[in-house]
């Protein structure tokens, strides 16, 4: 074993110090004020070889496969001072204690609270069988959130979690590890200083988390990050929010991708569509027409493999880049069909191949494959029998995908592709070598980044069939990064009321992970068809999904459709539409995550962190920063027991009813609810007008909902929805500025040349203690109207609504900037 117990020499050389111990050579960056590197180098070498990176101040060995998506920075400004038992670095906002003997370091913020602390002997460790751990301190009243894709409870405490993604069909929700995703990182919060830090192993190895769960009483109480090879490479963020730490986790490997609008639509999908033994584009146009019929609004079709399934020794297998005409007779006139109804067909495309696929042994002259000790194709298990797996750390395996992926699948009419079975956990040899860029690697070290530099390989597929368009990728494995590319979800769920409960802390933790495009499968994928009640409950919260997703493979040879149960049709009608309803929310929300990293569907733990009462909430959260979704997920529930965080006011949805934060309240329920509160300082706006389709139907009449308990902003995001042209400064961006008062304004301040759509403003103000006195655009007053009926038909003008105690205000949309007055000083009858 080695254990590095002492600490013998600091010096500082280039923009990082150096540590020199008994065992390992050990580097400190101060990267920006408040992200710190401590890479224990067990190898020696130090070598920067980051595909997760994007921004770095050191040269990488990925700088030009990355390109213009990594940054270079100059390290923040430190100073280093020795003492006679320890060594002390100073930076503007953490100071690094370290011990000399036993050698530990401590780290603390500039308010001088203590972040994070070493175990001594236990920090920087390898054992026998040569894995690498490191070992903190942590409190009984820590709390762990993020770790990626996680079954159970949102908060990790005591307990211990692989990182070995596999293909998890049917998984359990509560208990299954690991499942699909690799992303090694978490958040810490503490519920005494109420102050988070993250904790980002950059490592690409197998590894493992043990967050308090094993106990010695020879050691502080800790936590144990173990990982199968490499460094101990840790990227520690301060916060001292968990919103400050996800921000500046993404700040190191990026922010989600702005994904075309008709991605956060309905998208349909089964297994048994594609399986059918003849047309089946016949039968997937039949789909779209019925949703049509139905009123169920839809925007993509995920297009499952069996459109691949060919004949090879008289059994169908399924063989990647290939059709089956019996199936899609004319792959190039069904997606032309599809692009009529402005539905987007997304293929799956696979990583492997069976060793029977057509393309095989041309793939295999290529050298396209990760090798075994003899140079030929590594196999390992597949789908359908033995297989060979892309080397995509290979540049010619890269551009040889690409063409395969041009001729073969875009060619057809789509550029937007779903990227399946991507864990590589069929390899079993270890020994099993990968390209690694020109330096050969074991399988073990680059099997987690695969999914990644699949998806890169597709964007740039894309992007050279049309250099405008915006790529729309689905990935159902991810290493840190991820978000970069990929729309993902978590794989293929069981149907069951704990897969729709506990899907959601795993949605939330992949949000506080960095990854706020995410989803699970409504209705769930692998088991019997959902009864009516729980199809209807999970479409019922699956409409806040990012991604939003009725797929399935039942067992009991049935299909999730929305209007399988004819009972229920109008209900699962009336939610999806309402989630069209709020498209310009989310595409707000998606351009958020897109500038920032902050989640869509969002903890509560993050966005009131300051009450420690929703520290273990997994079921309920925010929607942005306006709208509290209170899922009912338990079978039969006619109330529901709702806590509203502490030091906000919330209004019931519909009725504006107001309740104060920091009580629990038993809010009744019907089959037909969907328990939603806005939360005061909220800024919602949504479609008034009809939105059947993302591509195709544009928000005209354009409804905003205001709660002025408190100063807010919101930024409403706009633009073509389907083009990279937003980057050339082609979008809209509406600052919407809330300043509460007797005079409460809106100002609208405009960013970008995006002609907007929007073509009518409908403001619906909540105020339930008094009507206005006036109300003012840009300082000209419009007039009040007394009759609710005449307020439907006039075009300016305000109303005040007794019922919903809320003021109505309308008006064309404005092209400039300008603000709204509403002006709620008391009328002085007398005087007048």
């Amino acid at each position: 074993m080695r254990i590095t117990k002492e600490l013998i020499d600091v010096e500082k050389v280039d923009n990082y110090y150096q540590l020199l111990t008994n065992e390992v050579t050990i580097r400190i960056w101060f990267l920006t004020d408040e992200i710190i590197r401590i890479r224990a180098g067990f190898d020696g070498d130090f070598v920067e070889e980051s595909y997760s990176l994007v921004m770095t101040a050191w040269e990488d060995r990925m700088d030009k496969l990355l390109g213009k998506a990594r940054k270079r920075v100059e390290v923040a400004e430190s100073t280093l001072e020795f003492e006679e038992d320890k060594v002390i670095i100073i930076g503007r906002q953490i100071r690094v204690e370290i011990d000399k003997k036993p050698m530990r370091m401590t780290v603390i913020d500039s308010n001088g609270t203590i972040i994070h602390r070493d175990v001594a002997d236990l920090a920087y460790l390898e054992d026998n069988n040569l894995r690498r751990s490191h070992s903190s301190e942590i409190e009984e009243d820590d709390y762990f959130y993020g770790f990626g894709e996680k079954t159970g409870e949102i908060n990790k405490a005591e307990t211990q979690m692989s990182m070995k993604p596999t293909d998890a069909m049917g998984f359990d929700p509560q208990k299954r590890d690991s499942l699909y995703k690799h992303i090694p990182f978490y958040i810490k919060l503490n519920k005494n200083t109420k102050k988070a830090t993250g904790y980002f192993y950059h490592n690409t190895y197998y590894c493992e988390f043990d967050m308090g769960r094993e106990h010695s009483n020879y050691w502080h109480k800790k936590s144990r990050y173990r990982t199968d090879g490499g460094d101990i490479d840790l990227f520690l963020i301060a916060g001292p929010t968990i919103r400050d730490v996800v921000e500046r986790y993404t700040d190191l490997t990026g922010k989600s991708a702005l994904l075309p609008r008709y991605s956060l639509g309905y998208l349909g999908s089964s297994m048994y569509y594609a399986e059918q033994e003849k047309d089946a584009d016949d039968a997937i146009v039949k789909f779209i027409e019925t949703s049509h019929n139905e009123g169920i609004p839809i925007d993509g079709f995920q297009l499952s493999s069996g459109y691949s399934n060919i004949l090879v020794d008289d059994t169908f297998r399924r063989s990647v880049f290939n059709w089956n005409n019996n199936r899609f007779k004319d792959p190039e006139a069904f997606f032309k069909k599809m692009e009529e109804k402005k539905v987007v067909v997304s293929p799956n495309i696979k990583p492997a191949l069976l060793l029977e696929n057509p393309l095989f042994s041309e793939m295999k002259e290529k050298e396209m494959f990760i090798k075994d000790k003899e140079g030929e194709p590594g196999i390992g298990a597949w789908w359908g029998g033995q297989g060979a797996y892309a080397d995509f750390t290979k540049p010619s395996t890269r551009e040889h995908w690409k063409t395969y992926l041009k001729e073969t699948i875009l060619s057809k009419g789509t550029y937007s592709i779903w990227n399946d079975n991507c864990e590589y956990d069929g390899l079993i040899d270890e020994d099993l070598e990968a390209y690694f860029e020109g330096e050969p690697t074991n399988i073990s070290q680059v099997r987690t980044v695969m999914s990644n530099l699949m998806c890169h390989t597709t964007e740039e597929a894309i992007n050279e069939m049309n250099e405008e368009v915006r790529p729309f990728i689905v990935c159902r494995s991810g290493h840190a990064g991820i978000q970069r590319y990929a729309q993902t979800w978590a794989g293929d769920n069981y149907t069951s009321w704990e897969s729709l409960k506990y899907n959601i802390a795993t949605i939330l933790g992949m949000g506080l992970s960095g990854v706020s495009n995410h989803g699970c499968d409504i209705g769930g994928f692998s088991g019997p068809a959902p009864e009516p009640e729980l199809f209807l409950r999970w479409v019922q919260h699956g409409i806040f999904h990012p991604r939003f997703s009725i797929h399935s493979t039942n067992t009991d040879n049935t299909v999730t459709e929305p209007w399988m149960y004819k009972e229920i049709t109008p209900m699962i009608r009336e939610a999806i539409q309402f989630r069209y309803q709020l498209s310009p929310y989310f595409y707000s929300l998606s351009d958020r995550a897109n500038r920032t990293g902050l989640p869509m569907m969002e903890a509560l733990v993050s966005a009131f962190q300051s009450d420690e009462n929703v520290y273990d909430e997994g079921v309920h959260f925010m929607l942005g920063d306006s709208l509290l979704v209170a899922n009912i997920v338990e079978k039969g529930e006619t109330s529901k027991s709702i806590y509203l965080p502490e030091g906000e006011t919330f209004y019931d949805f519909y009725t504006r009813e107001l309740y104060h934060g920091g009580q629990t309240i038993d809010y009744p329920v019907e089959i037909d609810s969907i328990p939603l509160f806005i939360k005061g300082g909220g800024i919602l706006p949504i479609a008034k007008n009809t939105i059947n389709n993302l591509s195709m139907d544009n928000v005209k009449d354009l409804k905003i909902i205001c709660a002025p308990d408190k100063n807010a902003v919101f930024e409403l995001y706009e633009d073509d929805g389907t083009t990279l042209n937003y980057q050339d400064g082609e979008y809209l961006r509406t600052k919407i500025e809330m300043k509460k008062g007797q005079k409460t304004v809106l100002s609208f301040k405009k960013e970008g040349s995006y002609e907007s759509k929007v073509e009518s403003i409908h403001l619906d103000i909540i105020n339930p203690e008094n009507a206005p006195f006036k109300v003012t655009i840009d300082n000209r007053e419009i007039p009040q109207i007394l009759y609710n009926k005449e307020f439907d038909e006039i075009e300016i003008g305000w109303y005040y609504d007794q019922s919903l105690k809320s003021v109505q205000v309308k008006y064309p949309n404005i092209s400039d900037d300008y603000s709204v007055e509403i002006d709620f000083s008391e009328i002085d009858l007398i005087g007048m």
